[in-house]
């Protein structure tokens, strides 16, 4: 396998011949010289535009294949800045003024509130005009500069990537990702699971979120294999994205992967005519039993990872077969060096629990102009990565929680993840979200959302009475609610902070 420290770099991974962007509306293939003929042409046409190397372009593009092609094509030679299509007016202008962006590309005819916002703040806005192969544009418009500083195309230690946290307890910071730590990120996730080109990943992750961009797309392009873009998430057309597009593999976050589970049973026959060789998890916890019956009904592994924005997504991944796959485990170091640590910065011993912390050439340098957050989150030289955890006498990694999830009632401290993971066990059982509910005496209680499998039935009596089977009292839920959904994010995870508030529950 080739090695590469930049996007450029990368896409020589590929015969020219072979198709590297696939879509699902069954328009032609952009090919692998196709590809790079275009990263060539929009650098050139960016550097007329007096853009280049280190200036940031934001992108606001529907799911789909141009905006993977935009993606790898702009970051060739500038620093892409992807953006959330659905964000409001307030929002388009609090990032693209926090990016200082040079450029905004949107979609030819999308109406979108970023064009307003964009004129407001003096940004100027090209258009992307999709040409006939999967994936290909041209980008019409001006900027009123005529010379880009910094022309050509991109070096590893240029950033390729910028993406705000998602700011869930404070303001978003910025995350500025290099060419080489996408790279070294693209080869861990290419090597953990084995991918070449006959590999094809089938995308139904948002490619403004790193898991959809590292995973779905620099890891299939690493390998010479293809990625089939969808136009987004979508369980009713799911099985039939399968079976047209015949993929090897996908990967989705964990509400994803239970909308599929739901409608499995109607798509036997498709799923006995799949190719899968395996299915992955990332970007948040897959309940155990999620996982088993996953794997029986599409009789594929599914391999369970572990990743982050700051780390340019993976860190640690279970291994495909024939090593051990754990359930509720999230695998073996998978591209950082991985370490637990202490309060006070000294790494613990195997078995230990403590913070999980990284290092590693995929992990970025540090937040951007945030020299308060920095200080909190880098300790000699390892980055803090917020989530609780420990390794078992195997090396594997168990994750107990995000830190700032921990309920802490009393003087306990409960990890809503080993609920979680009590609660998807009951048979009737579907969806599961333990979460925090202030409490005058304690701090906080215990409270649980639900969501019931179709057409079954269950009693808030019954779920805490099945808890308190499994668990120490103070872990049961005082509170369960049943609801036909539970909030989620803009890129499918489950949200566990300030869901009492939302829900407008109280001790």
């Amino acid at each position: 396998m080739t090695s590469f420290t930049t996007i450029p770099e990368l896409l020589l991974a590929g015969d020219p011949s072979r198709p590297a962007i696939r879509a699902t509306e069954g328009r032609p293939p952009l090919t692998y010289a196709g590809l790079r003929a275009l990263a060539e042409r929009t650098v050139a046409a960016l550097n007329r535009l007096g853009i280049g190397r280190g200036d940031r372009v934001a992108i606001v593009l529907p799911n789909g294949p141009e905006m993977a092609a935009a993606f790898v094509a702009i970051a060739s030679g500038a620093t892409t800045a992807p953006l959330n299509p659905a964000y409001r007016d307030e929002e388009f202008e609090f990032y693209l003024t926090d990016l200082r962006a040079r450029a905004l590309v949107v979609a030819q005819g999308m109406e979108s509130p970023a064009r307003a916002v964009a004129k407001r703040l003096g940004v100027p806005v090209l258009d992307l005009v999709p040409g006939t192969e999967a994936g290909s544009f041209t980008l019409e418009g001006a900027t009123g500069r005529d010379r880009a500083e910094r022309p050509g195309m991109a070096e590893a230690e240029d950033v390729a990537l910028v993406l705000h946290t998602s700011g869930t307890t404070a303001r978003p910071k910025i995350v500025p990702l290099s060419h080489a730590n996408v790279a070294a990120s693209a080869r861990h996730i290419r090597d953990t699971l084995a991918l070449t080109p006959e590999d094809a990943c089938l995308n139904v992750m948002p490619l403004f979120h790193i898991h959809g961009l590292m995973a779905a797309t620099l890891a299939s392009l690493a390998a010479g294999g293809a990625v089939c873009c969808t136009p987004g998430f979508n369980a009713l057309h799911f099985f039939r994205w399968l079976d047209a597009e015949r993929p090897t593999w996908y990967t989705a976050v964990p509400t994803m992967h239970q909308a599929i589970l739901a409608r499995a049973p109607r798509n036997a026959e498709i799923i006995a005519r799949t190719r899968l060789r395996f299915l992955r998890s990332s970007s948040a916890s897959l309940p155990a039993q999620v996982m088993r019956d996953l794997e029986a009904a599409f009789s594929a592994p599914v391999i369970e990872s572990y990743g982050m924005t700051e780390a340019a997504h993976q860190m640690a991944s279970n291994p495909l077969p024939p090593r051990p796959r754990k359930p509720g485990l999230v695998g073996l170091p998978a591209g950082p060096e991985i370490a637990i640590m202490d309060e006070a910065g000294n790494i613990l011993p195997q078995g230990a629990v403590g913070e999980v912390v990284i290092r590693g050439p995929n992990v970025t340098r540090g937040y951007e102009a945030n020299p308060e957050a920095n200080a909190k989150a880098f300790t000699k030289g390892w980055f803090r990565t917020g989530d609780q955890g420990c390794f078992d006498a195997e090396g594997y990694l168990q994750l107990t929680g995000r830190l700032k999830e921990l309920i802490k009632r009393g003087g306990e401290q409960v990890s809503p993840l080993e609920v979680d993971g009590v609660l998807c066990e009951h048979p009737a059982v579907a969806q599961a979200l333990t979460f925090a509910i202030p409490h005058p005496m304690l701090g906080e209680e215990v409270g649980a959302a639900i969501v019931l499998r179709e057409g079954m039935e269950a009693t808030e009596r019954e779920i805490r009475d099945f808890v308190a089977k499994h668990l120490a009292d103070f872990k049961v839920p005082r509170k369960v609610v049943f609801l036909p959904e539970i909030p989620k994010g803009a890129t499918g995870k489950l949200q566990r902070i300030g869901l009492a508030e939302k829900l407008g529950i109280t001790a």
